[in-house]
Protein backbone atom coordinates (compact mmCIF):
# COMPACT_ATOMS: atom_id res chain seq x y z
CA UNK A 1 0.00 0.00 0.00
CA UNK A 2 1.71 3.31 -1.14
CA UNK A 3 2.17 5.89 1.59
CA UNK A 4 0.26 8.86 0.97
CA UNK A 5 0.76 12.88 2.27
CA UNK A 6 -0.37 16.16 0.71
CA UNK A 7 1.52 19.15 0.37
CA UNK A 8 1.09 22.34 3.36
CA UNK A 9 0.96 24.60 0.02
CA UNK A 10 -1.84 23.42 -1.28
CA UNK A 11 -3.69 25.46 0.90
CA UNK A 12 -1.70 28.89 1.05
CA UNK A 13 -4.76 30.75 1.52
CA UNK A 14 -5.00 29.08 4.82
CA UNK A 15 -2.80 29.87 8.08
CA UNK A 16 -0.58 26.94 8.94
CA UNK A 17 -2.52 25.98 11.64
CA UNK A 18 -5.68 25.67 9.76
CA UNK A 19 -4.11 24.21 7.03
CA UNK A 20 -2.46 21.18 9.42
CA UNK A 21 -6.02 21.03 10.81
CA UNK A 22 -7.49 20.44 7.25
CA UNK A 23 -5.16 18.24 6.19
CA UNK A 24 -5.96 16.01 9.61
CA UNK A 25 -9.54 16.40 8.39
CA UNK A 26 -8.85 15.13 5.23
CA UNK A 27 -7.07 11.81 6.71
CA UNK A 28 -3.59 12.81 5.76
CA UNK A 29 -1.35 11.33 8.61
CA UNK A 30 1.73 12.79 6.78
CA UNK A 31 2.43 16.54 5.36
CA UNK A 32 5.00 17.81 2.59
CA UNK A 33 6.78 21.03 4.45
CA UNK A 34 7.10 23.45 1.79
CA UNK A 35 10.15 25.54 2.93
CA UNK A 36 9.84 28.61 0.40
CA UNK A 37 10.71 32.20 1.00
CA UNK A 38 6.99 32.87 -0.59
CA UNK A 39 5.32 30.99 1.31
CA UNK A 40 2.61 31.81 3.90
CA UNK A 41 3.24 28.72 6.13
CA UNK A 42 6.70 27.74 6.57
CA UNK A 43 9.92 30.23 5.47
CA UNK A 44 13.92 30.11 5.26
CA UNK A 45 14.15 33.04 6.47
CA UNK A 46 12.38 32.43 9.70
CA UNK A 47 14.51 29.51 9.88
CA UNK A 48 17.70 31.03 9.96
CA UNK A 49 16.71 33.73 12.14
CA UNK A 50 16.20 31.45 14.81
CA UNK A 51 16.90 28.17 13.92
CA UNK A 52 16.36 26.53 17.44
CA UNK A 53 13.25 27.93 18.13
CA UNK A 54 11.76 28.16 14.71
CA UNK A 55 11.90 24.42 14.58
CA UNK A 56 10.84 23.50 18.16
CA UNK A 57 7.72 25.71 17.24
CA UNK A 58 7.33 23.96 13.59
CA UNK A 59 7.85 20.27 15.57
CA UNK A 60 4.41 21.20 18.16
CA UNK A 61 2.41 22.35 15.36
CA UNK A 62 2.90 19.37 13.18
CA UNK A 63 2.69 17.08 16.75
CA UNK A 64 -0.73 19.22 17.99
CA UNK A 65 -2.18 18.54 14.28
CA UNK A 66 -1.22 14.65 14.51
CA UNK A 67 0.82 14.87 11.15
CA UNK A 68 4.35 13.70 10.77
CA UNK A 69 6.48 15.02 7.80
CA UNK A 70 7.28 13.36 4.41
CA UNK A 71 9.79 15.83 3.02
CA UNK A 72 10.82 19.29 3.22
CA UNK A 73 11.19 20.92 0.20
CA UNK A 74 13.47 24.03 0.13
CA UNK A 75 13.51 27.21 -2.28
CA UNK A 76 15.11 29.91 -1.01
CA UNK A 77 14.27 32.13 -3.52
CA UNK A 78 10.94 33.73 -4.47
CA UNK A 79 11.36 32.55 -7.81
CA UNK A 80 13.75 29.15 -8.99
CA UNK A 81 16.47 32.15 -10.85
CA UNK A 82 16.71 33.88 -7.39
CA UNK A 83 18.85 31.71 -4.94
CA UNK A 84 19.07 28.95 -7.77
CA UNK A 85 21.55 25.87 -6.82
CA UNK A 86 23.72 26.85 -9.71
CA UNK A 87 24.02 30.33 -9.62
CA UNK A 88 27.35 32.37 -10.71
CA UNK A 89 27.93 34.55 -7.80
CA UNK A 90 29.81 32.52 -5.58
CA UNK A 91 28.40 34.51 -2.87
CA UNK A 92 25.01 33.33 -3.11
CA UNK A 93 26.11 29.79 -3.48
CA UNK A 94 27.85 29.96 -0.08
CA UNK A 95 24.60 31.55 1.01
CA UNK A 96 22.23 28.87 0.10
CA UNK A 97 24.86 26.32 1.15
CA UNK A 98 24.23 27.68 4.89
CA UNK A 99 20.84 27.87 4.24
CA UNK A 100 20.48 24.03 3.37
CA UNK A 101 22.82 23.05 6.09
CA UNK A 102 20.64 24.31 8.64
CA UNK A 103 17.86 23.12 6.39
CA UNK A 104 19.05 19.42 6.92
CA UNK A 105 18.61 20.08 11.05
CA UNK A 106 15.18 21.42 10.73
CA UNK A 107 14.81 17.81 8.82
CA UNK A 108 16.27 16.00 10.94
CA UNK A 109 14.52 17.68 14.05
CA UNK A 110 11.23 16.94 12.53
CA UNK A 111 12.25 12.92 12.31
CA UNK A 112 12.34 13.61 8.36
CA UNK A 113 14.22 11.28 6.18
CA UNK A 114 13.57 12.57 2.75
CA UNK A 115 14.56 16.55 1.01
CA UNK A 116 13.59 17.99 -2.14
CA UNK A 117 15.58 21.08 -3.73
CA UNK A 118 15.16 22.30 -7.20
CA UNK A 119 18.22 21.26 -9.76
CA UNK A 120 19.05 24.73 -10.94
CA UNK A 121 18.35 27.04 -14.17
CA UNK A 122 20.50 28.78 -16.79
CA UNK A 123 22.14 31.28 -16.31
CA UNK A 124 22.45 33.92 -18.66
CA UNK A 125 25.87 35.38 -16.93
CA UNK A 126 27.81 32.13 -17.96
CA UNK A 127 27.97 29.52 -20.72
CA UNK A 128 25.35 26.78 -20.64
CA UNK A 129 27.82 24.79 -20.06
CA UNK A 130 29.09 26.74 -16.85
CA UNK A 131 25.41 26.40 -15.64
CA UNK A 132 25.30 22.79 -15.95
CA UNK A 133 28.64 22.39 -14.64
CA UNK A 134 27.86 24.50 -11.27
CA UNK A 135 24.23 22.73 -11.16
CA UNK A 136 26.11 19.47 -10.97
CA UNK A 137 28.68 20.37 -8.47
CA UNK A 138 25.89 21.63 -5.97
CA UNK A 139 24.21 18.47 -6.47
CA UNK A 140 26.76 16.36 -5.84
CA UNK A 141 27.78 18.45 -2.98
CA UNK A 142 24.13 18.09 -1.38
CA UNK A 143 23.71 14.49 -2.02
CA UNK A 144 26.85 14.02 0.43
CA UNK A 145 25.89 16.21 2.74
CA UNK A 146 22.23 14.91 3.27
CA UNK A 147 23.96 11.37 3.10
CA UNK A 148 26.18 12.23 5.95
CA UNK A 149 22.67 13.34 8.17
CA UNK A 150 21.11 10.18 7.42
CA UNK A 151 18.39 12.04 4.34
CA UNK A 152 17.98 11.56 1.19
CA UNK A 153 18.25 14.06 -1.40
CA UNK A 154 16.22 14.91 -4.29
CA UNK A 155 15.90 17.34 -7.26
CA UNK A 156 12.58 17.86 -8.79
CA UNK A 157 12.96 18.68 -12.72
CA UNK A 158 10.49 21.90 -13.76
CA UNK A 159 9.24 24.34 -16.36
CA UNK A 160 12.60 26.55 -16.67
CA UNK A 161 14.99 24.47 -14.91
CA UNK A 162 18.35 22.72 -15.92
CA UNK A 163 16.25 19.57 -16.81
CA UNK A 164 14.05 20.49 -19.17
CA UNK A 165 13.64 17.11 -20.65
CA UNK A 166 12.99 14.01 -19.36
CA UNK A 167 16.52 13.12 -20.98
CA UNK A 168 18.18 16.12 -19.78
CA UNK A 169 17.22 14.81 -16.40
CA UNK A 170 18.83 11.26 -16.98
CA UNK A 171 22.36 12.77 -18.20
CA UNK A 172 22.08 14.88 -14.89
CA UNK A 173 21.67 12.26 -12.68
CA UNK A 174 24.30 10.12 -14.25
CA UNK A 175 26.77 13.09 -13.40
CA UNK A 176 25.30 13.49 -9.99
CA UNK A 177 26.12 9.91 -8.26
CA UNK A 178 23.36 9.12 -5.53
CA UNK A 179 21.09 12.19 -6.53
CA UNK A 180 17.44 10.85 -6.77
CA UNK A 181 13.96 12.48 -8.18
CA UNK A 182 11.12 13.98 -6.61
CA UNK A 183 9.26 13.15 -10.12
CA UNK A 184 6.23 15.33 -11.09
CA UNK A 185 4.95 14.50 -14.29
CA UNK A 186 3.27 17.24 -14.89
CA UNK A 187 6.08 19.61 -15.82
CA UNK A 188 7.12 17.16 -18.78
CA UNK A 189 3.47 16.63 -19.95
CA UNK A 190 2.72 20.09 -19.43
CA UNK A 191 5.91 20.64 -22.17
CA UNK A 192 4.31 17.89 -24.89
CA UNK A 193 6.42 14.76 -23.15
CA UNK A 194 4.55 11.63 -23.54
CA UNK A 195 4.00 9.62 -20.57
CA UNK A 196 6.58 6.48 -21.85
CA UNK A 197 8.69 9.15 -21.86
CA UNK A 198 8.91 9.99 -18.64
CA UNK A 199 8.25 6.48 -17.51
CA UNK A 200 11.70 5.76 -17.57
CA UNK A 201 12.50 8.17 -14.88
CA UNK A 202 10.45 6.14 -12.47
CA UNK A 203 13.32 4.04 -11.26
CA UNK A 204 15.15 7.40 -9.78
CA UNK A 205 12.31 8.90 -7.34
CA UNK A 206 12.56 9.26 -4.31
CA UNK A 207 9.00 11.01 -3.88
CA UNK A 208 6.30 11.87 -5.97
CA UNK A 209 4.02 14.42 -6.54
CA UNK A 210 0.99 13.52 -7.93
CA UNK A 211 -2.04 16.34 -9.31
CA UNK A 212 -3.81 16.55 -12.79
CA UNK A 213 -2.09 17.70 -15.45
CA UNK A 214 -2.28 18.09 -19.30
CA UNK A 215 -0.01 18.85 -22.31
CA UNK A 216 0.29 23.11 -21.86
CA UNK A 217 -1.77 22.54 -18.55
CA UNK A 218 0.91 22.28 -15.73
CA UNK A 219 -2.52 21.67 -13.34
CA UNK A 220 -5.83 20.43 -14.54
CA UNK A 221 -8.62 18.75 -12.62
CA UNK A 222 -9.14 14.92 -12.29
CA UNK A 223 -11.50 14.61 -15.10
CA UNK A 224 -8.90 16.95 -17.39
CA UNK A 225 -5.68 15.11 -16.41
CA UNK A 226 -3.88 12.93 -19.02
CA UNK A 227 -1.06 11.64 -16.86
CA UNK A 228 -0.66 7.78 -16.50
CA UNK A 229 -1.16 7.12 -12.77
CA UNK A 230 -2.09 3.48 -13.72
CA UNK A 231 0.97 3.38 -15.36
CA UNK A 232 3.10 5.07 -13.34
CA UNK A 233 1.84 3.31 -9.59
CA UNK A 234 2.72 -0.36 -11.70
CA UNK A 235 6.20 1.03 -12.27
CA UNK A 236 6.36 2.05 -8.51
CA UNK A 237 4.91 -1.37 -7.44
CA UNK A 238 7.84 -2.89 -9.91
CA UNK A 239 10.69 -0.94 -8.34
CA UNK A 240 8.95 -1.91 -5.01
CA UNK A 241 8.87 1.90 -4.13
CA UNK A 242 8.71 2.74 -0.70
CA UNK A 243 8.48 6.72 -0.14
CA UNK A 244 5.81 8.77 -0.26
CA UNK A 245 2.81 9.89 -3.45
CA UNK A 246 2.00 13.44 -2.44
CA UNK A 247 -1.00 15.43 -3.53
CA UNK A 248 0.21 18.31 -4.59
CA UNK A 249 -2.24 20.57 -6.05
CA UNK A 250 -0.95 23.90 -5.54
CA UNK A 251 -2.78 27.68 -5.97
CA UNK A 252 -0.69 30.25 -7.07
CA UNK A 253 -1.25 32.48 -10.46
CA UNK A 254 1.59 31.32 -12.28
CA UNK A 255 0.46 28.85 -15.35
CA UNK A 256 -3.57 28.65 -14.64
CA UNK A 257 -2.65 27.06 -10.84
CA UNK A 258 -5.08 29.24 -9.62
CA UNK A 259 -8.28 27.98 -11.74
CA UNK A 260 -8.85 24.34 -10.06
CA UNK A 261 -10.32 23.59 -6.96
CA UNK A 262 -7.71 22.24 -4.39
CA UNK A 263 -9.81 20.10 -1.57
CA UNK A 264 -11.97 18.82 -4.18
CA UNK A 265 -9.24 17.72 -6.71
CA UNK A 266 -7.31 16.65 -3.63
CA UNK A 267 -9.89 14.24 -2.51
CA UNK A 268 -10.76 12.97 -5.85
CA UNK A 269 -7.05 11.91 -6.88
CA UNK A 270 -6.82 10.33 -3.46
CA UNK A 271 -9.64 8.28 -4.06
CA UNK A 272 -8.53 7.32 -7.35
CA UNK A 273 -5.73 6.18 -6.10
CA UNK A 274 -6.54 4.27 -3.38
CA UNK A 275 -9.57 2.55 -4.51
CA UNK A 276 -8.48 2.09 -8.40
CA UNK A 277 -4.96 1.64 -8.24
CA UNK A 278 -4.08 -0.26 -4.56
Amino acid sequence: MFKLSCADFTFPLLSREQTLTLLHALNFEAVDVGLFARSTHFSPNGLMEDPAGYTRTVKNDLGAAGLRASDVFLQIGLEPGEHSANDSNPSVRAYNRKVFSAALDFCLALDCHHMTGLPGVRHPAVSVDESMKLAIEEAVWRVQKAAEAGIVYAIEPHIGSICPTPQATLQFLGQAGGLTLTLDYGHFIWAGFSNDDIHQLVPYASHIHVRGGAKGRLQTAVEENTIDFRGLLKRLRDCRYEGFLCLEYVWIDWERCNRVDNISETILLRNQILEDYQ
